[in-house]
């Protein structure tokens, strides 16, 4: 503990405005406020950490009917401010301040802490209990920011701040706990920023801020739970956005962000979000994770994607596409084929999200284009079956589209109906009993012989000796087995998938 005797001049200053809360301003209003050069300031702009301290844990009580509190601008502080514990029951404010040494307050139970426009190596609130809220706004952190499993009923505001920790953590906040939002607005943070399991009811803001931790993760929000999310307006990361199994009740939004990284750009796996707004200002350099995640919407357009998005397991209410609209208006067709695209960025083949997309095609009353879906489903599968059964693939697909076009075989009964009754129009086929059996009709007899079952009596009481006829009465009757055999696999294969 320090006396009033042995308390400098700066230092009298500040103990004897601490009792009313009053600002003790050491600024001169020249260049030379600047905090970068905080480390030159003489004794008249010093204030020693000890002294700060032993205000903040009473050594100033102070009258009845008046509230104390810390507030200093433009000092240097020497040593440690270490408050590690200690209940600290009123708030403390530095402006434009510069920092010897870290401040450490593991474990403390305190009110605001407002460190503004300031030079610091770092600050150390792990497990602390703040009744009220944290600011760094434009405050320049050389070292970690830490809030491990911190209580905060207000807000954390880093917006317009510099953190410093490359190849580390430079916001440790796991397991943190707010009662309102975590400001990041134009922050800018060498190393990454790891929020696992934190609680943020008042949403994480991070427009325009600039993370760079390329060799890993630059956000880990895993497990997270977030009123919304709002990585936008120029947002960018250098290394991997990690959201694997966050909560996001409202919104999660990366309009106009840049994502960058060496391996998965943005890692959603089992993420939950009320919408997905994904329309970065540019394809993420890596591939997208949205394996067993949820979103009751999707935001997107064309172009945005990168070549690698993994889908599986992926669910949503809805689709938006801005493209997609504008295609509409303008009369340029179906939004199917985009999708279709988008689904086939997926590694390797995946049935459940042309499922997906089907359903939800489906739900919008768009039949065909649930078919289409579908069908380009099938086409894909069969890429990944052995030869006998892409074979067969490749008949039903152009036979009756899977079952999905079965118009396709009137098509080839009406094309080959046509064939047959020109070239057996002119030939002349042979009675089987001379005089018994019905005028030839060419045309009855094609169908006859595309009819694998019954028949309209031309088969039977006529016959070709060699020749073209014969031989595409040959090639009619396999035909017409073909397309009945194509046409009842197709329609059980739609029946049992609808």
């Amino acid at each position: 503990m320090h006396s009033y005797e042995e308390l400098t001049s700066a230092e009298r200053q500040l103990w004897d405005a601490y009792l009313t809360g009053r600002l003790v301003d050491f600024r001169t209003g020249g260049p030379e406020d600047d905090p970068e050069n905080g480390g030159d300031w003489d004794a008249e702009r010093t204030i020693r950490a000890g002294v700060a301290r032993a205000l903040l844990l009473g050594g100033n009580p102070g009258q009845p009917g008046s509230i104390p509190a810390l507030r200093i601008a433009g000092a240097r502080i020497s040593g440690v401010l270490d408050l590690s514990g200690a209940d600290i029951e009123h708030g403390m404010w530095f402006k434009e301040c510069w920092f010897e040494r870290g401040v450490g307050l593991y474990g403390a139970t305190t009110r605001t802490v407002e460190i503004t426009g300031s030079r610091l190596p770092g600050l150390n609130l792990t497990m602390a209990r703040v009744e009220g809220r944290v600011v760094l706004r434009r405050t320049v952190l050389s070292g970690s920011l830490e809030l491990v499993n911190a209580r905060l009923a207000g807000e954390l505001i880093l917006s317009d701040a510099v953190i410093s920790h490359p190849g580390d953590w430079a916001l440790v906040a796991g397991g943190l706990a707010m009662e309102g939002g975590l400001f990041c607005r134009r922050t800018i943070v060498h190393g990454g920023i790891r929020l696992l399991g934190a609680h943020l009811p008042g949403g994480l803001h991070m427009e325009e801020a600039r993370l760079r931790h390329p060799e890993g993760v630059a956000l880990l929000a895993d497990r997270a739970v977030v009123s919304s999310l709002a990585m936008s307006e120029g947002f960018t990361a250098e290394g991997t956005v990690s959201l694997r199994g966050a909560q996001i009740a409202d919104q999660l939004t990366l309009d106009n962000a840049v994502l960058q990284a060496r391996g998965t750009a943005l890692d959603c796996t089992h993420m939950q979000a009320g919408a997905f707004v994904f329309t970065p200002a540019e394809p993420p350099s890596g591939p997208v994770d949205l394996q067993d995640a949820r979103a009751g919407t999707v935001h997107d357009r064309a172009g945005a994607w990168p070549d690698t998005v993994r889908l599986q397991g992926f669910t949503y209410g809805s689709l938006h596409d801005s493209t997609e609209l504008q295609a509409s208006s303008a009369g340029q067709g179906s939004s199917v084929g985009r999708r279709v695209a988008w689904i086939r960025r997926h590694p390797g083949y995946a049935a459940q999200p042309y499922e997906q997309l089907a359903a939800w095609y489906r739900r919008l009353g768009h039949d065909d284009d649930a078919r289409r879906v579908m069908l380009a489903k099938q086409r894909h599968r069969r890429k990944t079956l052995g030869l006998p059964a892409r074979l067969w693939g490749h008949l039903l697909d152009g036979t009756v589209g899977y079952g999905y076009r079965p118009w396709l075989a009137g098509v080839w009964l009406a094309a080959l109906v046509l064939l047959g009754t020109t070239v057996f129009g002119a030939h002349s086929p042979r009675p089987t009993e001379p005089g018994q059996v019905p005028p030839f009709n060419a045309f009855v007899y094609t169908l006859d012989l595309l009819i694998p079952i019954g028949g309209l009596g031309q088969r039977t009481s006529w016959y070709w000796q060699g020749g073209t006829a014969a031989w595409l009465s040959y090639a009619l009757v396999a035909a017409g087995w073909i397309l009945t055999t194509a046409v009842l696999a197709g329609i059980t294969r739609t029946l049992n998938r609808n």
